[in-house]
């Protein structure tokens, strides 16, 4: 039973460290509302706009605008995105999840400009802004 209850403990307590180093990962990210000034930006290539989703997720409803890098394959385009190091990128997926893990990968890649889009695409839809498909 002593036994039984060490390895909860040992369990609850790695669970709680994970929860809290997200929150804080979180937190320290800048964030972007969803407004028709963000896709002014995008337009006019003084932002860069990237939806880390699937492709059948970009191809269903994407912002106009953003390219398709999933955040599975970031790494990949770490060189192909060099020009922007300095550019605003901002960054999106279906929640949230996904985009935090490609900011990650971009902070340490040295990308100096990195936000979170507030609410991805499940906010964006709520504001009734545009969307492309494809």
């Amino acid at each position: 039973m002593r036994q039984l209850f060490l390895i909860a403990f040992v369990i609850s307590s790695i669970f709680a460290a994970s929860t809290l180093y997200c929150s804080a990962q979180i937190q320290q990210t800048k964030h972007v509302e969803a407004s028709a000034f963000l896709l002014e930006r995008v337009k006019n290539d003084e932002w860069l706009l990237i939806d880390v989703r699937s492709p059948a997720e970009y191809q269903k409803g994407h912002i106009p605008g953003a390219i398709n890098i999933p955040h599975s394959e970031i790494q990949h385009y770490v060189s192909q995105l060099q020009d922007h190091k300095n550019t605003p990128v901002i960054i999106y997926c279906r929640s949230g999840r996904r985009a935090q893990l490609a900011i990650e990968t971009l902070k340490a890649a040295d990308f100096s400009d990195l936000s979170h889009l507030e609410g991805d695409m499940m906010g964006w839809y709520d504001t009734g802004l545009p969307v492309d498909s494809m």
